[in-house]
């Protein structure tokens, strides 16, 4: 069995704003682009074209339809990842030891040499963030890009999570959760940022902004209409009051 630190100088993690994922997968590619020529075993592929393809990947989005009480039914994308708990019971269970989170800065990894596929971290988990390798026969899970994040190698704007630096709708943010005054925490704070599944208790780092409230499109189309009216340029302005001038300077 593994213990847990009793502290972390930092709390890294990721911010995920529900309100503009567009589900694109962009963050599911990359992450594995990078994940399979990076830290640790790679991320394996059997029978990608064939008829039952399978393989592991640290990142998926899943799509779900809602209808909230009083807005109409709309679409909410949900990327899911490794959240880094602060009480990870995926470590707490492995016999090996394989499974840690350091003190440092919270990160919950795998030693994949001492890793036997005894798959207990992954019941463990309750979020299903665990994916045993089938070629490796090894546990992998989100490294928050460890070896992206501490790599002098790179500039410094480049030093952050894969998903997150190539998320064309800037849905996913990167930063220190023990720190009130990263753009992290006061994003958390500012927008009502939530645990995923509280009650289990495991006090997850990453946290999701919730989406914004959507206007009924029956309601927003007759304000408009009230509204137009207003708006209206008057004879001779505008664009078209323009053209017309420029017209009759021509003639």
């Amino acid at each position: 069995m593994t213990l847990l630190p009793e502290t972390t100088q930092k709390k890294l993690g990721l911010v995920i704003d529900l309100d503009v994922c567009v589900g694109c997968h962009a963050c599911v590619v990359n992450c594995k682009e990078w994940n399979t020529g990076g830290y640790g075993a790679p991320l394996s592929d059997v029978e990608p074209y064939g008829d039952n393809p399978s393989g592991a990947w640290l990142n998926r989005i899943h799509t779900f339809e809602i209808t909230p009480a009083d807005a109409p039914a709309q679409i909410v994308h949900f990327p899911k990842s490794c959240l880094h708990c602060e009480d990870a019971p995926c470590v707490t269970v492995c016999p090996t030891g394989a499974s840690y989170k350091r003190s440092e800065d919270g990160i919950v990894l795998v030693e994949e040499d001492k890793c036997i596929g005894c798959g207990l971290c992954a019941w463990a988990c309750p979020y299903g963030a665990r994916e045993m390798d089938p070629v490796e026969n090894v546990m992998k899970k989100c490294t928050l890009c460890v070896d992206r994040i501490y790599n002098d190698n790179l500039l410094e704007i480049d030093r952050t999570p894969a998903c997150v630096k190539t998320c064309p709708a800037n849905a996913r943010h990167f930063g220190d959760f023990a720190d009130p005054n990263s753009a992290v925490s006061i994003m958390t704070l500012e927008r009502g940022g939530y645990d995923l599944m509280p009650e289990m208790d495991t006090k997850p780092v990453n946290k999701y902004l919730p989406p914004r409230p959507k206007a009924n499109p029956a309601t927003a189309a007759s304000e408009s209409k009230q509204l137009a009216p207003a708006f209206a340029p008057k004879a001779g302005e505008g664009l078209l009051g323009w053209i017309d001038r420029a017209l009759e300077k021509l003639g």
